[in-house]
């Protein structure tokens, strides 16, 4: 048995995210973490809300809540429509936490005393109008690098390009609008990312197993112009970890709090510490110090590309600095965009479906199949209604959930609810154990690489395989002139149904309970002998006839949501 540490990117809590972000981090996290366990290894599942830094302050503010009370409701919101998508998270933890506030503040101390941390007097944006200093979130303006007239302060979400507010072209305040900006002094602690140049371009050589996105990504930042940058890691904001150590303000830092790129990643760490104070688990070390068994862990982030700069470079920076054991990941699995319709999504300009809307119109298998075998891997991807309506009925529909009706109520009209007897499975049946075996094999071996979108598709081999077998060996005709090779097709099929629950669980887990439950039976483990799996219902076991698992989408379904959905939120 493997131990497995999985982490998603956490999201921020600023509203309801849309169905790219799902894509891009959190629902190819769960199916590799339900693969893992269906595979017997132990696993620790941690996600967060990103609490902290501009986005939280701005998104409570158009709320007119305080913004601990925003944080606190928003927390609750993503927490159930996590649940709503069946992301399995061992813990979803948050990143205002006291934990993840001590170990932020521990860290701190860690690299100033490791000399990775240096004070620098630097001028920065202030707004008259405001009446404060502007952190980099609160600036808009003209990216310098493509031209995109929307780049925030720290980086352009068109190009990733990492940038500084005084980078911009045109910039304006994003609380007010204002464009009579002016850069004044002040002073911040920053993150010596320079020193480390050297220790991450060999760690990072060393990741030969990495996708190509992630490593191009992290090699470009290190590399690129000046190579990389020291960076700033306090900002002049109310709400965050307070600039402290020893519960005292760092000396000049009063008033300034930790830049929420520092801290978001530490919360990965506090998170499994939350997950033992909520009485979850009992040793939190033993995943993440490799002084207390951590070093025999398999460690695996899930993100977006655009978080991968952080991960690859600052957040290692921040754990090899500071000289302790900690875990470091052992691969980074990276996605591209999910585009919408013709678009890009957007939480920030409410564009496309979002993960609360999504569960209104249909549940959740239905997104999870079309999004994880559309998973923009080595590209960008596009979601259009034609393609997931093409898809569910397809696929879904047609592929499986006939198999499992038409099974059911032949065998119900035939033989009763029980599994029939027949003889022996003979030489077509056989073939397709065989069939299926190499199938199966295919399919886990894409699984243990996390390639999303060849699992998906040798998943739905695996079903069509039973169709197939379904249409040769036509027991509904057999049944005329040989009942029991009949009643030994439909039992093979009836095992088939099993077998498709147990396979089918990590990227489908409502439909792989319902095909348990009408079946009723448990899920015993993934099947290494294809032959013994498809004999476990024996004859006499008692079945019972599902509801539809998958109700086609109609054109006018499809026409009225595209038209609901034409854009933008609200």
């Amino acid at each position: 048995m493997a131990r497995h540490l999985i982490t998603s990117a956490i999201p921020y809590i600023n509203g309801v995210k849309h169905l790219g972000n799902l894509v891009g981090s959190q629902l190819p996290a769960d199916l590799f973490a339900r693969y893992c366990r269906a595979r017997g290894h132990e696993v620790l599942f941690l996600c967060a809300t990103d609490e902290h830094g501009t986005p939280a302050e701005l998104a409570a503010a158009r709320a007119g809540q305080p913004v601990a009370e925003y944080c606190a409701e928003m927390h609750a919101v993503q927490a159930r429509i996590a649940e709503g998508f069946r992301l399995s998270f061992d813990h979803f933890g948050r990143s205002s936490s006291p934990q993840n506030h001590r170990l932020t503040q521990h860290f701190a101390v860690r690299l100033h005393a490791a000399g990775l941390i240096r004070e620098v007097t630097e001028t920065q944006m202030y707004s008259p109008t405001d009446g404060r200093f502007l952190p980099d979130r609160y600036i808009e303006g003209t990216c310098p690098n493509c031209g995109f007239d929307s780049a925030r302060g720290d980086q352009c979400d068109n190009c990733t390009k990492q940038l500084d507010p005084v980078d911009l072209i045109n910039p304006r305040s994003v609380i007010s609008g204002a464009t009579d900006l002016e850069l004044r002094e002040t002073r911040h602690l920053y993150l010596c990312q320079s020193r480390m140049k050297d220790a991450l371009a060999a760690w990072i050589d060393s990741r030969t197993d990495w996708p190509v996105l992630t490593t191009s990504i992290a090699r470009k930042w290190l590399n690129d112009g000046d190579g990389l940058q020291d960076r700033g890691i306090t900002r002049d904001l109310d709400w965050g970890i307070p600039a402290q150590f020893d519960g005292a303000p760092w000396s000049g830092m009063e008033g300034k709090v930790f830049y929420v790129w520092f801290d978001a990643p530490i919360e990965y760490i506090a998170c499994a510490q939350e997950w033992v104070a909520a009485g979850k688990g009992s040793d939190w070390e033993r995943w993440w110090r490799t002084d207390k068994g951590a070093e025999d862990v398999t460690y695996t982030q899930f993100m977006g590309k655009d978080n991968v700069p952080f991960h690859t470079l600052s957040f290692p920076v921040t754990i090899l600095g500071s000289r302790e054991p900690w875990k470091l990941v052992d691969y980074i699995k990276s996605f591209n965009y999910l585009n919408y319709d013709g678009g890009q999504f957007s939480t920030s300009r409410g564009r496309g479906v979002f993960m609360d809307q999504a569960l209104e119109i249909l549940p959740a298998d239905y997104w999870r199949w079309w999004l994880l075998s559309h998973a923009p891997e080595s590209s960008d991807s596009e979601f259009t209604w034609e393609n997931f309506q093409a898809s569910v009925n397809k696929d879904l529909a047609d592929v499986l959930g006939n198999f499992v009706s038409r099974v059911t109520k032949f065998c119900r009209a035939k033989f009763g609810e029980a599994v029939p007897a027949g003889g022996d499975y003979g030489a077509q049946e056989t073939a397709l154990i065989d069939r299926l075996s190499a199938r199966i094999r295919d399919y886990a071996g894409h699984m243990e690489a996390m390639e999303v979108r060849k699992s998906a598709a040798a998943l739905r081999a695996i079903w069509v395989e039973g169709n197939e077998y379904l249409q040769e060996a036509a027991p509904w005709s057999t049944f005329k002139e040989d009942p029991e090779r009949a009643a030994m097709q439909v039992r093979l099929a009836l095992n088939l149904i099993r077998l498709y629950a147990v396979l089918s669980g990590p990227f489908i887990p409502d439909a792989s309970a319902a095909m348990l439950a009408a079946m009723q039976t448990g899920d015993d483990g993934w099947p290494d002998d294809t032959r013994a799996a498809l004999e476990t219902l024996a004859p006499g076991h008692a079945f019972s006839v599902p509801e539809v698992l998958f109700a086609k989408i109609t054109d006018e379904q499809r026409a009225d949501w595209q038209e609901r959905f034409a854009g933008t939120r609200g």
